[in-house]
């Protein structure tokens, strides 16, 4: 007796939510644990943005293996043998559940941690993360043999897999991570593990009473589709090898400048997981187009304004463009890798090449271009790489083509021959930028025509750096796994109102000390550190009775601090990037440190795991100044850490802590840990009264257990202290929550 229709759609449906529910579960799983464990290592790292970068290539490179391996399995066993081996599998993962870090994490301090950190990765949570990552290509592989009426085209069911991914990753920041800790997003993510086995368990219980149904289709599958050629997979391999390096890129770009935070890690993530979305759905017919004839018109402005002038764009904006300028780039080199997608013979293959590609995207971001570049120029390659994907490229050597290659390089070779045969270059500056804006409307009429749209954008953005890199008269550029760090020589009016060359220290974009070059001047702490500032006030206020203080501080810079020290007193300095103590030690840039801190103690990793190592009660001062780039690590304002600096200090010892930041409110953190601990808190939001050079507006708090301990200070009315604004919106932070949306401004 035959099923009725209603049966038999009633069927349909539930294999499709059955299917598309465990792809959905999978990819919701993956996009939790990537923010997940990057907040767990966050703290092991000093809050570099590499972590985040460093544990993409491991998630990468565990995604090919996965893809890999649902590869192997669907096209070279048959069912019957690759249900039991895909279950046993399953169980064996268990072994790793409840996913967290392994003990007793330390990570290097003298060498480059990036393989100390793909180790632990796969200590702690490989074996699952596999599974989750075999899961898209087989599940969509088993349903294309499941027999349903839509099994000729299963990549509508990666649509579902993209979708789960977007929310999971937009859900961590506004709702898993403000309203979860860390420990119980751990056990959640291994409950949420288990179901996900139970689903991949009933999708095989399916496939297999299809196969006892139907035994012929065990058969290898004939499907008369013509061979995939060698040039058809390189493209495959490049459309997604170029998104892949870009995601990196911009993310690197993002978490150096604002704040090493999963909120805005997901960013760049969430505009790639889109694309998929997109492109794989129904629309995208109509959508495609579209995006090939928006790209060069939202180019002109992007090359124009991000490249050429940034200088007067406010900081979202050149946000903004970035962003919008990155996902036309993944959406032209998706659109294109789904618009030559295979049928379902070659699925698996299809999608091992993409994870190939993106796990080679990560690797040369990570492990191939810190060593070959010393800024981050494979973000701009990789943008001029995605025009060349653009669809309409080819190489025959007629005159249109010569012409695509001439143009641009006659402008290259222009530009660098004025480089060299001009003597004062940056006099013509606004000339110049001027060129190279009407160079980027060029671009548009070169539209149609990839090699040259590519070639002149790069030859565009090339000049524009080295045009801003001449501007900025950089001394010293270097590169190591916590960031780009750059000594730039600049000019200042003195106080005999004459030009004086002064050198200054850049983390990324955010300045990190300057030096006044002249011998007398050399001793003179500036920019944040400066005698009229807060630091300053400090030192002057405990003058009398601080000539045997024992002091700490976290974060060197170009070691101005260290120049109020004096003899009898004892300085402990800790950095995490001995890159920084390379640059403030080398004479030929700075000072300070050869100048004031001789008998300073230098303590390289990060500073809340080398604090935990020195005796208890031994500071009478201790100063956090740690940032990266314009952004404090997370891990160093938590209660816990609040509370190891305070065993540290004595009894009346003073905790001073550096909140300067353009994007957050720091000082709701530390208000809420003195009220909660009983601190005695006062703050300087610093603004000199006077024109004084490279003395800048900064912002600090004191803490001590003891209020009079910090009377001296208001008492003295050299700066305006105040006590700490009381705050109710927020949670504390601690080492299981932080939430950064509460402290935004």
């Amino acid at each position: 007796m035959n099923s009725s229709p209603k049966t038999t759609n009633d069927r349909q449906l539930a294999l499709i939510l059955l299917f598309a529910g465990t792809l959905f579960t999978s990819a919701s799983l993956m996009f939790i644990v990537q923010p997940l464990f990057g907040k767990l290592l966050l703290p092991l790292l000093g809050g570099s943005p590499a972590v985040w970068n460093t544990c993409m290539v491991f998630y990468q490179s565990i995604l090919f293996l996965g893809y890999l391996y649902a590869h192997a399995l669907s096209t070279r066993l048959p069912i019957k043998r690759q249900i039991p081996l895909h279950t046993g599998l399953l169980l064996l993962s268990f072994l790793a559940l409840p996913v967290a870090l392994p003990e007793n994490a330390i990570p290097p301090t003298e060498s480059d941690p990036t393989f100390w950190l793909i180790s632990t990765l796969f200590l702690a949570i490989a074996l699952p993360f596999f599974v989750v990552s075999s899961t898209s290509p087989l599940i969509q592989k088993w349903f294309a043999q499941i027999g349903h009426k839509s099994s000729e085209d299963p990549y509508f069911l990666y649509a579902a897999s993209n979708i789960g991914s977007l929310i999971a990753l937009l859900s961590y920041p506004f709702l898993l991570e403000p309203n979860m800790g860390l420990a119980n997003q751990k056990l959640a993510w291994s409950g949420g593990y288990i179901l996900l086995c139970l689903l991949i368990s009933a999708c095989a219980l399916q496939l297999w009473r299809h196969r006892q149904a139907v035994p012929q289709m065990e058969t290898t599958n004939t499907d008369d589709s013509s061979e995939l050629t060698w040039q058809q997979q390189l493209r495959w391999l490049l459309l997604a090898f170029v998104p892949s390096s870009l995601l990196i890129g911009l993310t690197n770009f993002i978490s150096t400048d604002i704040a090493s935070v999963p909120l805005l890690w997901i960013i760049p993530l969430t505009l790639y997981l889109l694309s998929f979305v997109l492109v794989f759905s129904k629309w995208q017919n109509a959508i495609h187009p579209l995006i090939l004839k928006l790209q060069p018109i939202f180019l002109v402005p992007f090359l124009a304004l991000a490249f050429v002038n940034p200088g007067d764009l406010k900081y979202w904006a050149y946000l903004f463009l970035h962003l919008v300028a990155f996902f036309f780039a993944i959406m032209v080199c998706h659109g294109e890798l789904a618009n030559s997608r295979p049928s379902t013979r070659y699925l698996t293959r299809y999608y091992l090449i993409m994870s190939f590609a993106g796990m080679l995207g990560g690797m040369f971001n990570t492990f191939v271009a810190p060593f070959i570049f010393n800024g981050i120029y494979e973000y701009p390659i990789m943008i001029v790489a995605a025009l060349l994907l653009r669809p309409g490229l080819r190489f025959i050597a007629n005159t249109a083509f010569w012409l695509q290659i001439a143009l641009p390089l006659a402008i290259l070779i222009t530009g660098i021959g004025l480089y060299f045969s001009t003597e004062n270059l940056l006099a013509h500056f606004d000339a110049l930028a001027i060129c190279l804006m009407l160079l980027s409307l060029a671009t548009f009429f070169l539209r149609l025509r990839p090699l040259g749209f590519a070639f002149l954008t790069g030859v565009i953005i090339f000049l524009a750096m080295n045009l801003h890199g001449l501007s900025a008269h950089t001394l010293y550029q270097a590169r190591s796994f916590f960031g780009v760090l750059a000594v730039r020589e600049s000019v200042l009016t003195n106080e005999q109102q004459q030009p004086e060359n002064y050198h200054e220290l850049f983390h990324g974009t955010t300045k990190h000390g300057a030096e006044r070059l002249a011998d007398n001047l050399q001793r003179i702490p500036l920019t944040y550190y400066s005698q009229p500032g807060p630091m300053g006030q400090l030192f002057k206020v405990y003058d009398s009775g601080n000539s045997n203080w024992q002091i700490g501080i976290v974060g060197l810079g170009a070691g101005a601090l260290t120049c109020y020290s004096k003899p009898q007193q004892q300085w402990t300095l800790y950095e995490i990037d001995p890159l920084v103590v390379n640059i403030a030690s080398d004479t030929r840039y700075f000072h300070y440190l050869d100048l004031c801190a001789k008998t300073a103690k230098m303590r390289i990793g990060d500073a809340r795991l080398s604090l935990a190592a020195e005796p208890e009660q031994q500071f009478d001062l201790l100063v956090m100044d740690a940032f990266s780039s314009d952004s404090v690590p997370t891990h160093l304002l938590t209660k816990e850490a609040i509370q190891l600096y305070f065993r540290k200090l004595k009894p009346d010892g003073i905790l001073a802590f550096h909140i300067t930041n353009r994007h957050l409110l720091l000082k709701k953190v530390l208000s809420m840990h003195a009220e909660q601990l009983h601190l005695a808190a006062l703050i300087e939001e610093f603004k000199p009264s006077q024109e004084l050079p490279l003395v800048v507006a900064t912002d600090w708090v004191v803490m001590s257990n003891r209020a009079e301990r910090l009377q001296p200070l208001i008492a003295s009315n050299l700066g305006d202290w105040q006590k700490m604004p009381l705050y109710f919106d927020m949670k504390p932070w601690t080492d299981d929550f932080t939430n950064i949306v509460d402290i935004w401004k």
